[in-house]
């Protein structure tokens, strides 16, 4: 125990260093020779002077990976555990592991870590996470399972479970599973995934969830769920609650893309094309590197037969986003 609070308080003097100090990858470089120059020298210097200190260990480590370093800080990780036997170690170990896709060792290590700190929840929840990466969906649900069978309150493991069987394809029950987690702690990231699991299937629950987190939002800053909730009225072609829905994302953050883009393309689908260029000239201004602004913006010079505009900015959205395939076939049509 003595030696987890010296660990802990050495780590916690050497945060502010650490971002202090900046260095360069190299990849492909003799691990000895990176490790004896700055900034790792001085963690070098002092492993020498102090092998058996994991602090020194877990210290240049942690700068290695800053430095995108991984493999080389590998070693570090795995001695600073062999050496404290401490659970946030452990942690970034882990973690190291998963870098580099040693997803095999990752398992047995977390599940050697799971057994000798039962009270620390967090090795389960990256089990979970590393066997749904890998396809292992029984597993990765068993871990989830196990901590509600522990707390059937525990509304995170709920909702991490519902954020699983969404990655999963399995609509049905992760919403089953996020319902639960909202039910008992109505946060708002929980209602959001909600909400966008709702929104792609047009399902009016979403103005429930929406209106739920809204009423709860004391500042008046909220917009995703305004967003949302727009989406929706505008995919039932809802035009007029959809457009002042945009409106007010606008008002409380007009720097927000998303919804420059929506109403902009509710004009450009009612015909009204001045409206709609205005609209995406003024998403162009918001961001110049939105690829989809320029796209839009194209679409609408095309239907008024401004041939050169619409190809100078099809040519600019793809500029910015090679995968905007209707941009290409605009292009070739405008030939």
């Amino acid at each position: 125990m003595e030696m987890k609070k010296k660990l802990s308080v050495f780590i916690s003097g050497l945060v502010l260093v650490l971002f202090l100090i900046s260095g360069c990858t190299e990849s492909g470089a003799d691990a000895g020779k990176i490790l004896t120059r700055p900034p790792y020298r001085a963690y070098t210097d002092s492993i020498r002077q102090f092998p058996e200190n994991p602090g020194f260990y877990l210290a240049r480590a942690i700068l290695l990976s800053q430095n995108n370093l991984h493999e080389i800080a590998s070693a570090d990780y795995k001695k600073a555990w062999d050496l404290s036997g401490d659970e946030g170690v452990a942690l970034e170990y882990a973690s190291n592991l998963r870098l580099l896709n040693h997803t095999d060792e990752a398992l047995l290590f977390l599940n050697e870590c799971r057994k000798k700190f039962p009270e620390n929840k967090e090795f389960g929840r990256r089990l979970s996470e590393l066997y749904a990466e890998t396809g292992r969906r029984e597993q990765a649900l068993a871990e989830y399972d196990k901590l509600i069978q522990e707390d059937s309150l525990n509304f995170m493991a709920w909702y991490e479970r519902g954020l699983l069987l969404s990655k999963l394809e399995d609509t049905a029950e992760a919403l089953a599973s996020l319902e639960r987690s909202y039910s008992i702690q109505p946060v708002n990231y929980t209602g959001l995934a909600l909400a966008n699991i709702y929104s792609a299937q047009q399902n009016p629950r979403i103005l429930v969830i929406c209106d739920d987190i809204l009423r709860r939002d004391s500042t008046g800053e909220m917009v995703d769920a305004l967003m949302l909730k727009g989406i929706y009225y505008s995919d039932k072609k809802e035009y007029k609650p959809a457009l002042e829905l945009f409106e007010k994302c606008i008002q409380r953050d007009w720097k927000f893309i998303d919804a420059h883009l929506e109403k902009g393309k509710i004009y450009y689908f009612q015909k009204d094309y001045q409206k709609a260029l205005e609209t995406f000239k003024m998403a162009v201004t918001v961001s110049n590197t939105d690829a989809d602004a320029y796209f839009w913006l194209g679409r609408v010079y095309e239907e008024l037969k401004d041939y050169e505009q619409a190809k100078e900015n099809y040519q600019r959205a793809l500029s910015l986003d090679k995968k905007i395939t209707e941009a290409k076939d605009a292009l070739k049509r405008l030939k």
